[in-house]
């Protein structure tokens, strides 16, 4: 859940585009990230097997609401090689006290990941963000690694952020998305071509994280609709997905 910039496999990810806060700091600031995951998830489809994922990501966040980002994924049976690149920009800015916006332009890269090769993509994207709670967001997305099919796809989530006591939290989000994966896309798992056309088909998470200081510890229940189970297969994430990070 990818889903402020919490990232990390979620790590931008897991459910859309993740929001980073938007900063009341006089002077520009850096940031970093690095997690392990059970397996890298994007809009509840797998991006990796479920193993062992190792992640950082870096940003740098400007007081006039510029954010610059980079992160980067490797299994760790095979550390090394890049399963997941991110790069982003984006400019946030108040509505109200309450209320946040950001627009944003993310690129995905999967240069060692012949898995997750078609999905090589661009999205922009618009976020509307109510207290660091609730964050709804519109994503316009270009494939970039599917062959010819480079016709754009969209995408809408909603996720919500609920404290609790003792640093716990729950975390929820549900979302529409047309897939990615169209004609003439192969199944490495399944080792089969997927259906022809693009799948319109939802997703959704619920989960409970604790969060101290810079450590976060997350777990999330993941599902997709009953269309996407039938059509993309083995491509459908694992029903549950843990995330350990630590920010700095």
């Amino acid at each position: 859940m990818r889903h402020r910039r919490a990232y990390v496999g979620a790590l931008l990810a897991g459910f859309g585009v993740v929001v980073p806060a938007l900063s009341h700091a006089q002077s520009t600031s850096f940031n970093g990230t690095v997690a392990l995951s059970s397996q890298l998830v994007d809009r509840g489809i797998a991006v990796t097997p479920v193993t062992t994922i190792v992640q950082a990501a870096a940003s740098v966040n400007t007081s006039s609401g510029w954010s610059l980002g980079l992160s980067g994924s490797t299994e760790a049976r095979s550390f090394g090689h890049i399963t997941e690149t991110i790069a982003d920009v984006s400019h946030a800015w108040w509505l109200s006290n309450s209320w946040q916006m950001q627009a944003g332009v993310l690129y995905y890269d999967y240069p060692d990941n012949p898995r997750a090769k078609a999905f090589d993509r661009t999205e922009a994207g618009l976020n509307w963000i109510y207290r660091d709670i609730l964050t709804f967001g519109l994503s316009a997305i270009c494939v970039t690694g599917n062959g010819s099919d480079h016709h754009p796809r969209g995408a809408a989530d909603l996720n919500v952020h609920w404290p609790l006591a003792w640093h716990f939290s729950l975390s929820a989000g549900i979302g529409a998305t047309q897939s990615l994966a169209s004609s003439g896309y192969y199944d490495h798992l399944r080792h089969e071509y997927a259906e022809r056309g693009t799948l319109l088909y939802g997703y959704g998470q619920f989960g409970l994280l604790w969060a101290d200081g810079p450590w976060r510890v997350e777990l999330d229940r993941v599902a997709v609709d009953a269309a996407a189970r039938r059509r993309l297969g083995g491509l459908v994430a694992a029903p549950w997905v843990a995330t350990v990070s630590w920010s700095f």
